[in-house]
């Protein structure tokens, strides 16, 4: 049997929705921000740890409702899907700089959790061919940087927001580009 070409398996990642670990991620920043109201600010540095760690397991779960496949089976793993879970683990080691910056200033948690997590939608970007990651990357880490200077006193509320409005926009353009990249297939199929 002939090995598939780095293009090809791409072409196959391609075609996933991609939006269950979003719709994870939105649902617990969500959470953050309404719990965040009610509790005072440094209590709720060990929620966002424990929250943002969640995320993929909550995917995980949410994936039986999205018919996506977060991990495949070895034997069925595409290179892409293996570099998707690394770029998960990648926001993981993160926390090595959120916890002793936190340490320092407790407030620091909303920023070094929300700019560090959303790195690995750059990576993201490339693996798919579209600039839905880049968008996402670029202005959650403008508006989370933008938010923790100028609401001070609402660090940890504002920015779970920021967040939440930016992981809505890019879970549109992800569903747009899931459509799009169907119709695609559908039709190339008809033509051969």
């Amino acid at each position: 049997m002939k090995e598939k070409t780095l293009e090809q398996y791409r072409t196959e990642f391609k075609q996933k929705k991609l939006i269950t670990m979003p719709i994870a991620g939105t649902i617990v920043w969500a959470i953050l921000g309404v719990m965040a109201l009610f509790i005072p600010a440094k209590q709720m540095v060990l929620p966002f740890y424990i929250g943002t760690g969640c995320i993929f397991y909550l995917a995980l779960f949410l994936s039986r409702f999205t018919g996506e496949r977060l991990i495949a089976k070895s034997s069925e793993m595409n290179p892409f899907d293996a570099l998707f879970l690394y770029t998960v683990v990648m926001s993981l080691l993160c926390f090595a700089i959120a916890i002793p910056f936190s340490l320092q200033d407790y407030s620091s948690v909303p920023l070094t959790i929300g700019v560090l997590s959303g790195l690995m939608w750059l990576p993201i970007s490339w693996m798919i061919e579209h600039k839905v990651g880049t968008f996402h990357a670029l202005t959650r880490t403008l508006g989370v940087t933008f938010a923790w200077f100028a609401f001070p006193e609402q660090r940890f509320v504002v920015i779970p927001f920021v967040i939440v409005a930016i992981y809505l926009i890019s879970i549109y353009f992800l569903h747009i580009r899931w459509q799009q990249t169907t119709e695609n297939s559908i039709g190339n199929h008809n033509f051969n």
